[in-house]
């Protein structure tokens, strides 16, 4: 019996040991970001009027948005993680992706990369997806455009760099389209954005608002009714799913104007 039970504590440490090198699931310490700073930073926040829903990520997803850089403004002030910024150093600010995420940015302009360690959030402007410091803004070219189009791909996490497995099918995350190149390893879809747009305890109503806003939806767009059961009676709840990020979603609630209306992520 004893030799069964370490039999299988063995396989579930290698599995865990397996695991641990595909995707970051649970806030732990790092030789950066402390284990209750790490767990802070991926609380939901709100800045300016948007709501940003941090994410855990898998080696191999990407993301495809505008690139910015920051500096001498903010050298020698405290990051999210808790460091102090130094505009010298390979790092960057993303506003979903967890603390100490390894990431390579490509500029698609000029063809240039750079590897950085995310440690801080933002930036807080439409279509950006990455603040990076100087010196990775330097060696991508940004010192001169100011902002550039890039493609960001997750290499690793904790400073550590992973490699994504061969037979894994890709998918990514982009600022308002969705496309890739890259086969990374199981992770939760970051792109499955959705809307609720109303529920009804009537099925006639959820009928009528899901074809009014199929009418709004855009191509990428779906609009569904799903069913709960609520104290014993069907609640039909309807969503319009398929939006790219959180952003996209909050933009789409209030260009129409939707009251009561929030981001889900079934």
């Amino acid at each position: 019996m004893f030799q069964k039970t370490m039999g299988f504590f063995v396989i579930a440490l290698m599995i865990s040991l397996v695991l641990g090198g595909c995707s970051q699931r649970e806030p732990f310490a790092t030789a950066h970001t402390s284990k209750a700073r790490h767990k802070a930073t991926m609380r939901t926040y709100r800045v300016r009027g948007r709501t940003y829903r941090p994410t855990y990520v898998s080696v191999g997803d990407t993301q495809r948005g505008i690139s910015s850089w920051y500096g001498p403004n903010f050298h020698g002030h405290y990051t999210s993680n808790g460091e102090v910024y130094n505009m010298y150093k390979m790092t960057a600010a993303h506003k979903t992706w967890p603390m100490d995420t390894i990431v390579r940015v490509k500029n698609l302009d000029n063809g240039r990369s750079v590897i950085v360690r995310i440690n801080d959030r933002g930036p807080y402007v439409q279509g950006r997806i990455i603040d990076c410091s100087y010196a990775a803004g330097k060696k991508l070219g940004l010192d001169r455009s100011g902002i550039a189009h890039v493609k960001l791909t997750v290499l690793g996490f904790a400073g550590k760099v992973f490699k994504p497995h061969p037979k894994e099918k890709p998918h990514t995350q982009t600022a308002r389209t969705q496309s890739a190149d890259i086969a990374p390893l199981p992770t939760v879809r970051l792109s499955n954005f959705g809307v609720q747009v109303g529920a009804f305890r009537r099925q006639e109503g959820a009928t009528r608002i899901r074809q009014r806003y199929a009418a709004l939806a855009g191509g990428a767009q779906r609009v569904i009714v799903r069913t709960f059961d609520v104290d014993g009676a069907p609640l039909y709840r309807v969503w319009v799913m398929g939006f790219g990020s959180d952003e996209e979603a909050e933009d789409f609630i209030r260009d129409h104007d939707i009251r009561g209306g929030f981001v889900i992520r079934p």
